[in-house]
């Protein structure tokens, strides 16, 4: 089976973060977590904030990269909310047929392509009569877990037709 981005890069940065205190040169904490994410340097460098040469640096040992910069750079090389939906795209609509959600659809800078590294995934659904908020919660948390990035959850029954959720919002 092989993971998705988001799972190597998870994956990658408890690696990073456990390995890295025992014995530095076991990894390649930066090459590593950069490659999981499917990354160039130059993507990671301008995703950061971190000039180029300064992660080819980190990843050559040239340079050592200190915990906090690393934190900075694994945050960096999370997907995007876009990025995480458009890989687990059938997995979250399993994940909401298993709780009997559907009409799943994605609203917000997700969906306007306008999404940031520090951004979350806007989900609406349908959900069934009776259905409670312990378990929209619970669905939420498994969707974020599922996609590597935060989900809000808002249902569709309660919104007024003409509202803008409703009139932005965009299947998945």
């Amino acid at each position: 089976m092989r993971l998705s981005r988001t799972h190597r890069v998870a994956i990658i940065g408890w690696r990073v973060t456990h390995i890295t205190r025992y014995s530095p040169a076991m990894v390649n904490p930066v090459r590593d977590l950069r490659e999981a994410a499917g990354l160039s340097q130059a993507e990671l460098a301008r995703r950061s904030g971190v000039a180029q040469p300064n992660v080819a640096a980190y990843e050559s040992g040239r340079r050592k990269v200190s915990v906090e910069m690393l934190g900075r750079l694994r945050v960096a090389a999370r997907p995007l909310p876009r990025e995480a939906l458009a890989s687990r795209r059938t997995d979250l609509l399993n994940l909401a047929g298993r709780y009997g959600f559907d009409n799943v659809r994605v609203f917000g800078s997700a969906a306007r392509g306008t999404d940031s590294l520090g951004s979350d995934l806007d989900i609406l659904i349908t959900r069934p009569p009776g259905t409670g908020l312990l378990t929209i919660a619970a669905f939420a948390e498994e969707a974020s877990e599922l996609l590597g990035v935060e989900v809000d959850v808002v249902t569709d029954g309660g919104l007024p037709v003409d509202h803008e959720i409703l009139a932005t919002a965009v299947a998945v």
